[in-house]
């Protein structure tokens, strides 16, 4: 009987040296990726240190509040025990009594909800910072705002050297441009070696006994250089395609440009005109609180009646709300104005 075996083998490397910029551009584009991810990071990072911002002045406002309630009832109560020790001593009536109680307990009633709502807010802010809701605090703090003043140049350079938003926009465009040329890298040709081993064995028999026996080892080693001649008009469809949502990019960053342009400029006027109402508030709660201490002597002395000296305790807490309020939308705008300009990312990043 006559049978053959072989045995083949074989080893190759083979190593690209050029192939059109592709590993560059691929690169570049996963780095920008990287940014990019960061990027919207930040924006969420930001976002979450406005909102902490917003509700932790709110509550600080909802304190204040809590706090002119607190004079108002005790005037009302104040009032209440007076009409009662006038009454005891004839000088006063039933109905003087019975009104002055309704304002007190109307007061302390309004005074027991701004509590509620101090508890309310300092859980919002909990929650916004992910304590348990039972976390009581302590806000030593005085509800101030900042009374300085911007200026809409130095706000609209910061702006577009800062925004967060806007820097991802151009890196999103960066990523385009990436895209453009590493579609464009397919017109190259691409460059390679090889080297490798091939290893071959042949025995033979024949009635038992080997006739033939071949070994043959072939080290090789090649240049190659390829180049796709045709490829019916698919690159250059991946280029033109890649060129559009480029220009796209470009045109998306012009109008966020003029976008949080106008943005800014709503909120630095918005920022002017409260720091001139805060000024209006605090010359309106002067007059108030002098008014409302001058009535009270004069409701004592009889000058005036109880009605007239509860429009003027009603007076006093508008106003004391009205001048609250001023410094809180003060505090949010320069918030706002902090933001766009990516002012909150600088504060991180010390």
């Amino acid at each position: 009987s006559l049978y053959t075996n072989r045995l083949a083998a074989g080893v190759g490397l083979n190593w690209i040296l050029f192939d059109g910029f592709r590993v560059k551009f691929t690169k570049s584009q996963l780095e920008t990726l990287e940014d990019l991810s960061s990027g919207l990071l930040a924006v969420q990072v930001m976002s979450t240190i406005e909102d902490i911002i917003q509700v932790y002045y709110g509550v600080l406002l909802q304190q204040e509040q809590l706090e002119v309630l607190e004079t108002v009832m005790q005037l009302s109560e104040d009032r209440y025990q007076y009409e009662m020790k006038k009454k005891s001593l004839g000088g006063s009536v039933t109905y003087n009594v019975l009104q002055a109680k309704n304002v007190y307990l109307t007061d302390k009633t309004n005074f027991m909800n701004q509590e509620m709502l101090v508890r309310n807010t300092t859980r919002n802010l909990n929650f916004m910072m992910g304590i348990e809701p039972s976390q009581t605090w302590e806000f030593s703090e005085a509800f101030e705002a900042d009374t300085s003043e911007f200026i809409l140049a130095d706000l609209l350079s910061k702006m577009t050297a800062d925004n967060q938003t806007l820097k991802n926009q151009y890196t999103s465009l960066l990523l385009k441009e990436n895209e453009t040329a590493l579609q464009r890298s397919a017109y190259y040709p691409s460059i390679s070696v090889g080297a490798g081993m091939d290893y071959g064995n042949t025995r033979s028999y024949s009635g038992g006994a080997q006739t033939f026996n071949s070994e043959t080892v072939l080290p090789y080693g090649n240049v190659r250089l390829s180049f796709d001649i045709y490829s019916a008009g698919v690159r250059k469809r991946g280029v033109e395609i890649a060129r559009i949502n480029e220009d796209v990019a470009k045109v998306e960053i012009d109008q966020m440009e003029h976008a949080l342009t106008n943005e800014l400029f709503n909120l630095f006027d918005y920022h002017t005109v409260r720091l001139e109402l805060l000024n209006v508030a605090n010359e309106n709660l002067e007059a108030a609180e002098l008014n409302l201490s001058i009535s009270e002597d004069k409701y004592r002395s009889g000058v005036i009646n109880s009605f007239n000296y509860r429009d003027i305790q009603l007076i006093y807490l508008n106003v004391s709300f009205q001048r609250l309020q001023a410094i809180h939308n003060l505090i949010s705008s320069k918030a706002s104005l902090t933001q766009i300009t990516g002012g909150f990312l600088s504060y991180t990043s010390e």
